[in-house]
């Protein structure tokens, strides 16, 4: 049997949740933000963006995942005093080998380990949004508190203010 791609991960992950198979695939690339929504035709603000950081944690090491608003940058402090973790820069390779996914396809499920994972509440008011399926070219169209229930994700105010 074959192994099985990132972006078939996230379609069992989504169809394990109850989640229908929205994945699209946009050749142009959805690598940013703003291509996503360029390639998709909606607003950044509704493109669920994965910040991958590396969360140091008394059990060690873990990835962290912040899933935000394409518009809004994360407040590093913010999502800090939410896990209770201390985060610093994760790079291409790191983010890989922990997630499964390249950057630019990081989806907010089937990590290959659980990440801590924080959820931009001001995704909420956004309808739909469109998250990484596992590829820099792969989304899939969701409901933002469908989303959040999904993950498991800690719904909080990450964005940096200014």
């Amino acid at each position: 049997m074959a192994p099985q791609s990132s972006v078939d991960r996230v379609r069992a992950a989504l169809l394990a949740a109850g989640h229908a198979d929205t994945i699209a695939e946009f050749p142009e690339g959805t690598r940013s933000a703003a291509d996503a929504a360029a390639a998709i035709g909606c607003g950044v603000a509704q493109i669920a963006k994965s910040i991958v950081f590396r969360a140091i944690t008394e059990a060690g090491e873990r990835v962290a995942l912040v899933i935000a608003s394409g518009v809004n940058r994360v407040s590093v402090a913010k999502v800090e005093a939410v896990l209770g973790a201390k985060l610093k820069r994760a790079d291409g390779d790191w983010v890989r080998e922990r997630t499964g996914f390249a950057i630019g396809g990081v989806a907010p499920l089937a990590h290959l380990s659980p990440p801590l994972l924080v959820f931009d509440q001001d995704l909420l008011a956004l309808h739909p949004v469109w998250a990484a399926a596992g590829s820099p070219r792969h989304v899939f169209s969701t409901e933002a508190a469908a989303l959040a229930r999904i993950t498991g994700a800690v719904v909080a105010d990450v964005r940096e203010d200014g």
